[in-house]
């Protein structure tokens, strides 16, 4: 074995197999198994850190897997993969020794979240005992340690805000509700709370809108066999396995009147009833619930249970769009460029200061998500290393976002007389927004330098040239 993390996956399906391997090979010592018994076998002549396993597969399945990889006297990590359906097996697996779960098909980030999780997890119980040390009164004033997640909070005081409130309310069983624009990172901030709570059960997600009203109902609460057609067997629903950890409802406003009866009695009552059920069944969940809409205006039109509402804000968490914190777009955009690069195997490693000048001017109105999918779509379509302002889309480029032109207009638009050209030259506007977002910078780092060229992701020196050749212009012009 190498001197690198050592990761055993195992997958019968070739194609996913080999696509998590190109991903995880960078960074680690990478092992395939094409089933169980190829897997079983290696465990025996082998030691991992980490185990990555498809639950279903032919033969011996990933159970098998798992127990395998739980009896070796290393004692690796094990992580199962599950597709839609078969959460309750994957949450036997967790209870049965697994780390966690991942959902197929596997999301990337999320892979990292549950990967660096568990090598931090196994290197904890690994390491020896230290004897515990008296604290001190310098102690009250250490940095608190990091909330867990791919997060930039960043200097605008709405996310300081945001970071103030999770430490507060996560190890609490309080609900919480997270508001904001479609794209804010509601739920990375949910799974933050969650790993931050010392909840020993799991995040389930559930978003609320992808799925109807009889669906969801039973995808909440769960079912008795017989219950309805096609209930074959019995099957618990996302509140108990949910139990001991927490629950994350997304859109939670799309839920119709009959959910919200039964979702407030489970929340008066800690109980679920499956469907088709009598006995109620007692469930420790605390919920996250997240909206892109005024519940509160719900309530008032009588489209919202009032007494839910109450129920489910324990503590409200308002997530801020990305136009009203600018400052952190340069540590968001260095972030996706590595992912993006890394996840694509592209050779981009950032961006130069035309390129960043763009982003930061954009007012971004699908919010992050809307940024990290242009900035993927940048690296892939990239014909350098660095990222250049002919990279940026024209979208972002011209201020706006693109508009389609209705088809019964289209036609007398392409011939109709086009007004005489009064705009800038486009590198004359790049200019100008590239000065403003400095200006704004040095405003709000009262003046410091090497600060605002930190916060704009460019160097002292890149700062200190633009200034010089902003004093000039003015110079020359009279200003």
């Amino acid at each position: 074995m190498t001197g690198k993390t050592n990761i055993l996956i195992v997958d019968d399906e070739r194609h996913t197999r080999e696509a998590l391997m190109r991903y995880l090979r960078n960074r680690f010592a990478v092992t395939g198994a094409e089933d169980g018994a190829q897997a079983i076998e290696l465990l025996r002549t082998n030691d991992y850190d980490l185990v990555l396993t498809d639950l279903r597969m032919p033969g011996a399945d990933g159970m098998s897997v798992l127990e395998a990889a739980l009896a070796k006297g290393n004692h690796p990590a094990c992580i199962v993969f599950t597709a839609y359906g078969t959460i309750e097996a994957a949450v036997a697996a967790v209870k049965a020794g697994a780390f966690d779960f991942v959902a197929k098909p596997v999301r990337l980030d999320r892979l990292d979240e549950v990967v660096a999780a568990a090598l931090k997890h196994r290197a904890a119980q690994s390491a020896p005992a230290a004897d515990p040390e008296p604290a001190t009164p310098a102690d009250a004033g250490e940095t608190p340690p990091p909330i867990p997640g791919d997060i930039v909070f960043g200097e605008s005081p709405a996310m300081q805000q945001v970071e103030d409130l999770i430490r507060q309310t996560a190890p609490s069983r309080v609900n919480i509700m997270l508001s904001g624009e479609s794209g804010t990172g509601k739920e990375v901030i949910a799974r933050a709370i969650h790993d931050s709570s010392g909840r020993k059960g799991l995040f389930v997600p559930v978003h609320c809108a992808a799925l109807p009203a009889n669906l969801l109902e039973s995808e909440l609460f769960g079912y008795e066999r017989g219950a309805f057609t096609g209930a074959e067997q019995r099957r618990k629903g996302r509140f108990e396995l949910a139990d001991g950890g927490t629950l994350f409802l997304d859109e939670i406003g799309e839920i119709d009147p009959s959910t919200q009866v039964k979702l407030l009695r489970v929340l008066e009552t800690r109980t679920v009833e499956r469907i088709g059920g009598v006995e109620p069944v007692q469930c420790d969940v605390r919920l996250v619930s997240a909206t892109n809409r005024n519940l509160a205006q719900m309530v008032a039109e009588g489209t919202f249970r009032e007494d839910l509402f109450y129920r489910l804000e324990g503590v409200s968490i308002v997530m801020p769009p990305l136009r009203e914190r600018r400052q952190d777009i340069p540590e968001l955009a260095r972030r996706f460029i590595l992912k993006a690069a890394q996840e694509n195997d592209r050779p981009v490693s950032g961006l130069d200061d035309q390129a960043l000048a763009l982003l930061v001017q954009y007012d971004w109105p699908g919010n992050i998500r809307e940024l990290k999918h242009t900035i993927e779509r940048m690296v892939v379509l990239a014909r350098g290393n660095i990222l250049t302002a002919a990279d940026v889309p024209p979208e972002i480029r011209s201020g706006r976002p693109p508009q389609t032109v209705p088809p019964a207009t289209a036609a007398t638009a392409a011939t109709a007389p086009r007004p005489p050209e009064t705009a800038a030259p486009v590198t004359e506007r790049l200019d100008e927004s590239e000065r403003v977002v400095i200006e704004r910078a040095l405003e709000r780092c009262n003046g410091n330098r090497t600060h605002a060229a930190a916060a704009l992701g460019i160097s002292r020196r890149t700062l200190l040239r633009k200034l010089r050749a902003y004093a000039d212009a003015d110079a020359a012009t009279g200003k």
